[in-house]
Parts: C-alpha cells; sequence; structure tokens
C-alpha cells in the first residue's frame, strides 16, 4: 500500500496556492515585521509598560496562524509527507514562538528606558549601573532565552517544515515547471521578509544549510526526469532572491565598526533593529532637537 501511495505521488501535481502564499506573506509581514513597529508607533498611554504592548498582541496572533497555515500548506502538498515529523515540529515552533514572546516583549519594552540593541546586555548603560550586579546575569538570562533558545525552538522547526513541505514540489511535466503572475508579484514581498527573518534572527547558518539542503534535492530530482513545480519554484526563488538582499546588507554595513564589535567572528550580519538603534533612531533624536 505504503509502495502504490509513493507511485501516485510521483504523478501528482499541485496549482499554484496562491491564497495560501498571499496570507502566509501578509501575516508574516504584518504581525512578525510590524509587531515592533507598532509598539514602537502607538501612544505608550494606550499600552503601559508594565502591560502587554499591541507588539506582543500582534505576536500572539503570530503563534496560532502562522502553525494553522503551515498545517495547510503541508494538507496541499501532492506527496504524502511525514505527519508526526510535522505535527512535532508544529508544537516546537509554538513553543519557541511562545519562549521568544516573552523574551521579545520585555527586551524591545527596555527601549523606551534607553537600551541600545546595537550593544551587548553589559555594554549598556541602564544595564550596567544595576544594583545588585547579580541581576545583570538575569537580563542576560532573558536575552539567551529570546535570542538564542527562542529562536532555535522557533527557526528550526519553520525551515524543516518548509524544507519538508519542498519535497513535494516537483513533477515529472515540464508544462507544471512554471510560475503564474501571481506568484511574480508575491516573490518580492516574501523574499524581503525571508531577509528581515534571517538577519534580525541571525539565523544565517539555518538558512543556507536549509538552501543547499534545496539545491542538492533539486539536482537530485532532476537525475530523475523530475522538476520543480510552481510552489516550489516560488519558494526556491524566493530563497535565492533572500541571499542577494542578505549580500547586500552585509556589503553596505561592512565598514561599520559598532555593528562590527557587536558581531564579531566570520559571520558577519547585522540586525536590522540594532541599525535602527544606532543610526535611525539618532537621526530622529536630532530631527526633534532641532
Amino acid at each position: 500500500r505504503h509502495g502504490a501511495v509513493k507511485n501516485d505521488d510521483t504523478i501528482k501535481t499541485s496549482p499554484f496556492h496562491f491564497d495560501l502564499w498571499f496570507y502566509f506573506t501578509l501575516q508574516n509581514w504584518v504581525l512578525d515585521f510590524g509587531r515592533p513597529i507598532a509598539m514602537i508607533i502607538l501612544p505608550l498611554e494606550w499600552f503601559p509598560l508594565n502591560k502587554p504592548s499591541a507588539g506582543d498582541y500582534f505576536h500572539m496572533a503570530y503563534n496560532v496562524i502562522t502553525p494553522f497555515l503551515l498545517l495547510k500548506l503541508i494538507e496541499r502538498s501532492p506527496k504524502t509527507l511525514p505527519r508526526s515529523m510535522v505535527y512535532v515540529s508544529i508544537i516546537m515552533f509554538v513553543m519557541g514562538a511562545s519562549i521568544h514572546l516573552v523574551g521579545d516583549s520585555v527586551n524591545h519594552r527596555l527601549i523606551f528606558s534607553g537600551y541600545q540593541h546595537h550593544l551587548s546586555v553589559r555594554e549598556n548603560p541602564i544595564i550596567k549601573n544595576l544594583k545588585p550586579e547579580t541581576l545583570i546575569d538575569s537580563f542576560e538570562l532573558l536575552y539567551y532565552y529570546d535570542e538564542y533558545l527562542g529562536h532555535s525552538m522557533w527557526y528550526i522547526p519553520f525551515f524543516l517544515i518548509l524544507f519538508i513541505y519542498f519535497t513535494g514540489c516537483f513533477t515529472p511535466v515540464e508544462e507544471e515547471s512554471r510560475m503564474p503572475v501571481p506568484a511574480l508579484l508575491l516573490m518580492g514581498p516574501s523574499s524581503l521578509y525571508y531577509w528581515y527573518l534571517v538577519t534580525e534572527g541571525q539565523i544565517f547558518i539555518l538558512y543556507i544549510f536549509t538552501f543547499f539542503a534545496m539545491m542538492a534535492l533539486v539536482m537530485h530530482q532532476k537525475r530523475k526526469g523530475l522538476v520543480l513545480d510552481s510552489n516550489g519554484l516560488f519558494l526556491f526563488y524566493s530563497f535565492i532572491i533572500t541571499l542577494v538582499l542578505i549580500a547586500v546588507w552585509v556589503v553596505w554595513l561592512w565598514d561599520d565598526k559598532i555593528l562590527r564589535k557587536k558581531y564579531p567572528g566570520v559571520i558577519y550580519i547585522p540586525e536590522p533593529w540594532a541599525f535602527y538603534t544606532l543610526h535611525m533612531n539618532n537621526l530622529h533624536a536630532a530631527k526633534e532637537s532641532l
């Protein structure tokens, strides 16, 4: 029976899922990228510092909607995919995104107290003067949950699910290997969001390994006479454009000495919000003083 399923999978094709990719891109931009912006723009009186901010409610909605869309994406795959791995990945995704919600909420609220994201925890003026000094350890623990544990449990399952879905995006029909106009229109916003995800999440290693795995799978399937369908092409080309955007971002900030200090090592990819607090925030303050 399992062998028959596998044979059927090789001849099935899937149309471009414009609705799912559109909702996916829209909620990524609004609920993920837009949450810190909403927190900064909306009046502080509406969301006191000791209460959840507007961005926190955005994050809560993201934690519910994204797993739902990922499950719907997996359901539409023309290939039978490992359900157990998908469900475990979804559970880990929700756990990681929820951990990140708490840490990110506190870290972004610290901006109103003068916290600077381009500096390490101990180098921040509002942190290094805390008494007793053990409080600094607590803030470093919070940073660890936000930037390391939360990100790992959030992004590893996220990219794993995308790759699992990608394995089912192959067809023997050459005519199916083309992208419709809606896919081309969505590719720009989708790629730009992945750029933000990789740079702000500091997950370049995870991203590049996923991309290399995609490339290896494409070459392997090509030997079998299989090509990517429209959904696979959309995902694959989005990752390629993302890599180009990351390269442009790194080259642009290559000589920034302050960001270089914050991000030492071979892989130098500054976070957009660190760039904002270092340069754009100072620019806003200079304009307000005029």
